[in-house]
């Protein structure tokens, strides 16, 4: 077996399968309403032609959610509700996510289906417009989870308003940091590859956060705000 650099081992077919595997491990795992609300709302995204999170990622953002205790949520893409289901899930009975999207028509698709999954109406706070105009606005230290699954030319501009938003132990997250394998192609790569390896460059050497890099989906980066 070839030796690769920084530890890395090779994906063999088992290792292929296992990874399958645990992608697929939380599918039909909350209830019966937030199942048929997730594939709703899976639908309504391939028909917008959205990519809506991974079941890996979906629960590994519930598994986050439910470890930070997250009573306040704040998420960049609202997308067709698909990730929002999975934060609400984790999140305590009384959390509040406040979803950021530029196509309010959109939410409008989130919106039903939270409420198909079962949420009450002030579990969620949509608010539409650019995330870099609506991040400001949000209270300093007022969240425990910051979802970003926006611009990814962006992602630099989100981490220093989630560093903002963050009370001390709160996590940040990143979608879509393999950007289908190319993030770790050697070929040319455009600026948004570009910008997502300058990110992940920046959380490993941040004094600030304790990251990792979670294998789900299209690659899932998380970090913990330092005290």
């Amino acid at each position: 077996m070839r030796q690769l650099r920084g530890q890395e081992r090779a994906i063999t077919g088992n290792r292929q399968t296992s990874l399958a595997f645990a992608e697929a491990y939380g599918a039909g795992t909350i209830d019966d309403k937030a199942d048929a609300a997730l594939h709703w709302s899976r639908e309504q995204a391939r028909e917008a032609g959205i990519r809506a999170v991974s079941t890996g990622t979906g629960t590994a953002l519930r598994l986050l959610a439910a470890t930070a205790d997250a009573k306040a949520v704040a998420e960049i893409g609202t997308g067709t509700g698909v990730s929002g289901i999975y934060l609400l899930h984790g999140m305590r009975p009384d959390g509040v996510l406040t979803t950021v999207d530029l196509e309010p028509e959109r939410q409008q698709f989130a919106k039903q289906a939270f409420r198909e999954a079962g949420f009450a109406g002030n579990r969620a706070r949509f608010i539409p417009g650019r995330a870099l105009d609506v991040l400001p606005r949000l209270a300093d230290g007022g969240y425990d989870l910051v979802f970003c699954d926006g611009d990814r030319m962006e992602c630099l501009d989100y981490l220093a308003e989630s560093l903002r938003l963050l009370r001390p132990g709160g996590l940040v997250c990143f979608e879509g940091v393999f950007a289908d394998g190319r993030t770790v192609d050697s070929a040319a790569q455009p600026a948004e590859v570009l910008r997502l390896r300058e990110l992940l460059r920046t959380l490993r050497e941040s004094d600030a956060l304790i990251s990792s890099l979670l294998p789900v989906g299209d690659g899932l980066l998380c970090a913990v705000k330092r005290g």
